[in-house]
């Protein structure tokens, strides 16, 4: 990986990607609260990662029908972004 200073960011930046290493560092925080939540609630870690459609509603079925599918589900979603 190739970092350079970017003084317009004032921060590192990985020069093969063109942006901030910091939005890694945020993208991958999010998704670590994601899955917390979808464990808690797994129709909700959908919900935050895609939306109401229709995984949110497969989601919803599966957590009616057994907890752990839904968990399964959820984390499923949220890691394959």
């Amino acid at each position: 990986m190739n970092i350079v200073a970017n003084s317009s960011y004032g921060r590192e930046v990985d020069a093969s990607l063109n942006y901030p290493l910091y939005l890694t560092e945020e993208v991958n925080y999010m998704d670590f609260l994601r899955i917390i939540i979808a464990i808690l609630l797994p129709p909700l870690g959908v919900f935050l990662q895609v939306g109401i459609g229709k995984h949110f509603w497969i989601n919803i079925l599966l957590t009616i029908l057994g907890y752990i599918p839904g968990i399964v589900h959820a984390v499923y979603i949220i890691a394959k972004k």
